[in-house]
């Protein structure tokens, strides 16, 4: 797996600092411009695993700027270019400090939690006899903070983020409407490519007062989709969606002990298995965007993106 980024410390021209998530690394260019190196380390449960994942940040990093480029018309977005296909350079933007999460079914975390009794979430009421993988008679909005690495999102109500003061209630207000118009039209183009939306996750920030859409969109990472062909037939009969996402991932930890939990332990993760999750990445980018994966040539591939990157910001 050493062809796979799994981490980056590179000195870019004009740099002030770089900040390490989970599975991007971000460089400050002169506090106007940021650099989004999108590595292929691999986060479920809110840990990075150990074993990087060949492919998988030039599909995220490529969806992303697909998508990024197919919502502009409904809210302005951070990206500028993509001088490597690992890398987005775009707008430094101050984020907000929660997630809006767009959820179409329940599924996944939101089912788990209404198995269990759960009612509701984040403020969302939840009625009595719903089934796994329904869909929910509109999208709902069930809104997180913004953790650190190496801490857990919480679920946060709408009243909590504007008594607490994390967003104001007018830019809130356009959030909700921003989350909800994109989450339509990644559920249009889905259909295209009979796939299903089922949930997502949207970052937001401001820069000179404009509210812009910031990290990725409509990945892997961020969303999870079922393949249309068959869902209702597999809802009726109560079996599990054929689905892409990092679910299976999460799935496959779970098998193996491992939900993120206090004394929870890592399991050794196979070889095999790393290259089922890279061939998932690869089938997703196919399914959604309808185009051929081209692979990178990843031989060199660190000092690919250096060369890439530094080349663009000299000629920025």
């Amino acid at each position: 797996m050493s062809k796979a980024i799994i981490k980056t410390d590179y000195q870019f021209p004009g740099q002030k600092s770089v900040y390490k998530g989970k599975v991007r690394d971000v460089y400050n260019i002169n506090d106007d411009y940021l650099v989004m190196v999108v590595s292929d380390r691999l986060s479920a449960f809110d840990v990075v695993l150990p074993k990087g994942i060949p492919y998988k940040g030039q599909v995220l990093n490529q969806i992303a700027a697909k998508f990024l480029d197919a919502t502009a018309d409904i809210v302005p977005n951070w990206k500028i270019a993509t001088p490597d296909p690992n890398v987005t350079v775009g707008h430094m933007c101050e984020p907000f400090a929660v997630e809006m999460i767009v959820r179409g079914y329940l599924t996944g975390s939101s089912w788990r939690l209404y198995k269990d009794g759960g009612r509701e979430i984040c403020g969302v009421p939840l009625p009595e006899g719903l089934k796994e993988h329904q869909a929910f008679p509109e999208p709902i909005l069930t809104p997180t903070t913004k953790a650190e690495l190496g801490a857990h999102d919480e679920n946060i109500t709408r009243e909590e983020i504007l008594k607490q003061g994390l967003v104001s209630e007018e830019d809130y207000i356009e959030l909700e409407r921003i989350s909800l118009a994109l989450f339509k039209r990644g559920s249009e183009i889905a259909k295209e490519k009979g796939l299903i939306l089922v949930d997502t996750k949207y970052e937001f920030g401001k820069k000179d007062g404009q509210i812009y859409l910031i990290d990725e969109i409509h990945t892997p990472d961020s969303s999870r989709y079922f393949y249309a062909d068959g869902y209702q037939e597999r809802f009726d009969k109560g079996e599990n969606q054929k689905q892409l996402s990092k679910e299976f991932v999460r799935e496959w930890l779970m098998e193996n002990n491992f939900q993120g939990r206090k004394g929870d332990v890592l399991p050794e993760i196979p070889d095999e298995f790393v290259d089922q999750i890279s061939e998932r990445y690869i089938e997703l980018y196919e399914s959604i965007t309808g185009d051929k994966f081209e692979k990178a040539d990843v031989s060199t591939v660190v000092s690919r993106v250096e060369k890439n990157v530094t080349d663009y910001l000299n000629n920025l």
